[in-house]
């Protein structure tokens, strides 16, 4: 497989492990709507197809956007061409949230189940609290999380490591044509340091081969070099890039 279809797999992969509630294919585009919990569940992305020419790629999507009440945000992956994004960018569209996806074999990584770490094949409602806790999510963002990780279609295991019966780390993967996405992956602030995100993303590793999965990835903030760090000591490296692209604020009239 060349890079540039592996890296669409992958891309496919990482759209499917975060899905958004509501979302429409718009001229080669997913433009997904989810109440703006996040960048990735609010934003157009490209599907690898060319279908339309910039000006209307952009109307359709502010008009998608307008309808929602929210601002037009695009997910821009180094996978496209530059002209979308030198477009948006003489439009006044600001240029924000540079991350990287990183991939890597699984037989290069560790892959051990861990007896502290404990799996279910939905997000149960301690999961659920617990991870509200942990991310440290209002009420709102309580919500539209459940809705985002309750509208995966994919096979997901959503994984605890509980320690003296509290939860020190959290995190789920969902597997798509053989690659497993890592998604939120977190751990207790007080016990930084002390090898609680690799625990857990050895297990998932272990539960995605037994459900025949051979390659892993995940989406990281370039900016995020403690988290950079782990995943190249875990055998990730970096796939491809992307960044957004979003809408100017409207004037108010005075």
């Amino acid at each position: 497989m060349d890079c540039k279809t592996l890296a669409w797999r992958v891309e496919e992969a990482c759209l499917n492990a975060w899905p958004a509630p509501r979302q429409v294919i718009f001229a080669g585009w997913m433009l997904r709507s989810g109440g703006g919990l996040t960048r990735r569940a609010n934003s157009a992305n490209p599907l690898g197809i060319e279908r339309a020419d910039p000006d209307t790629l952009i109307t359709g999507c502010e008009a998608f956007y307008r309808h929602h009440r929210q601002p037009t945000i695009f997910r821009l992956p180094s996978l496209i061409g530059p002209s979308i994004d030198e477009e948006l960018a003489a439009r006044g569209y600001g240029s924000e949230g540079p991350s990287l996806v990183l991939y890597a074999e699984i037989g290069s990584m560790p892959t051990a189940r861990d007896p502290a770490v404990r799996l279910s094949s939905r997000p149960t409602a301690d999961w659920l609290t617990a991870m509200a806790a942990l991310q440290r999510q209002a009420k709102k963002q309580q919500a539209l999380y459940r809705r985002i990780v309750g509208a995966l279609a994919i096979p997901a295991a959503f994984a605890a490591l509980v320690e003296a019966d509290r939860v020190a780390a959290l995190a789920f993967g969902a597997i798509h044509a053989g690659v497993i996405c890592y998604e939120s992956v977190v751990t207790d602030p007080r016990r930084l340091r002390q090898g609680l995100a690799r625990r857990i993303i050895a297990s998932l590793a272990a539960w995605a081969v037994e459900h025949g999965a051979s390659a892993a990835c995940l989406e990281v903030e370039a900016a995020n070099a403690p988290a950079l760090a782990l995943y190249a000591r875990l055998g990730f490296t970096e796939l491809y890039r992307y960044h957004y692209r979003r809408q100017p604020a409207l004037l108010r009239p005075r």
